[in-house]
């Protein structure tokens, strides 16, 4: 008699995955991303790098919603699209209320779900887009979320005037924007596809220390790969890549010990998308990259091309998310984390 955790039921697999009869494509995607990105290793990549943080705005928070704005624009532009083709927006970003979201893409006049997962988002943009997708309730939608650097300092922790010393376990919010156009029907220039995925749940180790995300992500990562190896019926080396969002290196090495806690070995065919976007040796950003930014601009640029070129066949994408506040920070409550899992494949 099979488990609880191996009975399949149309579409789901185990306890928390998605298995599509049918791939989501990826038909277009673009990335914007700020000065300091611009300069470390994928900064040729990118398809648009700003010379100034402010993006002409006056504000930072402005700054964000140009990103989401642009992103879009080139993203649909790519694919030959106008509004009226896009049948939902799938959106988020770290700020309160997502203004970074409302105020960059109300111009489109596209139905929106506004998304928060923190880090999370573009995880869990491209999970329920490609639902809506795959269960026939849209033929094309947009998945779109960003950070900015000076914003989320700002919403988090302490403006940046303040000149607070940084520990070597924080990380650096990423200042950048991705969007994805996902389709029923495969595009003339297809990226890749999205053939499942395995929603997180949040998950509590009781840390309190804002300045170790990583540490207090790697949990919910955690949670999300085994339940995934275990819905999916695969071992590690079924995927080319685990690539999560932006544990950076302390959060990795927590990682792949609770991996190992459970039988299972990462450490050769994991990655971390915030320790990929940041040049360790010339740039300073301690633990590595973050923000909702973080994962997102690197799938598109990074990972989708390598998908694209056949040099990898199948990742599985985890961006990962701290769920704080200044005010949940500020009366000592912990820091939980989320994760989000979308299995890619090149086509």
């Amino acid at each position: 008699m099979a488990s609880r955790e191996t009975i399949q039921e149309g579409k789901r697999r185990g306890k928390q995955s998605v298995a599509y009869e049918n791939p989501v494509y990826i038909n277009a995607s673009a990335s914007i991303v700020g000065k300091k990105e611009g300069e470390g290793p994928l900064g040729a990549l990118f398809d648009m790098v700003g010379e100034d943080d402010l993006f002409g705005c006056n504000t930072w928070e402005e700054a964000e919603s140009s990103l989401q704005k642009d992103a879009v624009y080139l993203a649909m532009g790519k694919e030959g699209l106008e509004n009226k083709e896009v049948q939902y927006l799938f959106a988020g970003d770290l700020l309160g209320q997502s203004i970074a979201t409302s105020f960059g893409i109300m111009t489109y006049e596209i139905p929106l779900f506004g998304l928060y997962g923190a880090c999370s988002t573009c995880g869990e943009s491209l999970s329920l887009g490609s639902m809506a997708v795959d269960g026939g309730f849209a033929q094309t939608v947009i998945c779109v979320t960003s950070s900015h650097f000076a914003s989320a300092e700002k919403e988090f922790r302490n403006p940046l005037e303040y000149g607070s010393q940084r520990p070597l376990s924080a990380s650096w919010t990423v200042t950048g924007s991705a969007a994805f156009v996902l389709g029923k029907e495969r595009g003339a220039h297809v990226r890749a596809a999205i053939t499942g995925i395995t929603t997180g749940k949040i998950v509590d180790y009781g840390l309190k220390d804002s300045m170790n995300m990583g540490c207090c992500m790697a949990p919910a990562a955690c949670n999300v790969i085994y339940q995934n190896l275990i819905d999916f019926g695969r071992q590690p080396a079924d995927y080319d890549k685990i690539i999560t969002g932006d544990l950076g290196s302390i959060g990795q090495r927590a990682l792949i010990d609770l991996m190992a806690e459970k039988g299972y070995d990462i450490s050769d065919n994991h990655m971390d998308c915030g320790m990929q976007i940041y040049d360790p040796g010339s740039q300073d950003t301690h633990a590595g990259g973050s923000g909702c930014g973080c994962a997102a601009v690197t799938l598109s640029a990074y990972i989708l091309k390598q998908l694209e070129e056949k040099k990898w066949k199948r990742v599985l994408f985890i961006p990962t998310g701290a769920l704080l506040s200044k005010t949940s920070f500020n009366e000592g409550k912990t820091v939980p984390g989320i994760a989000h899992g979308v299995v890619i494949e090149s086509v």
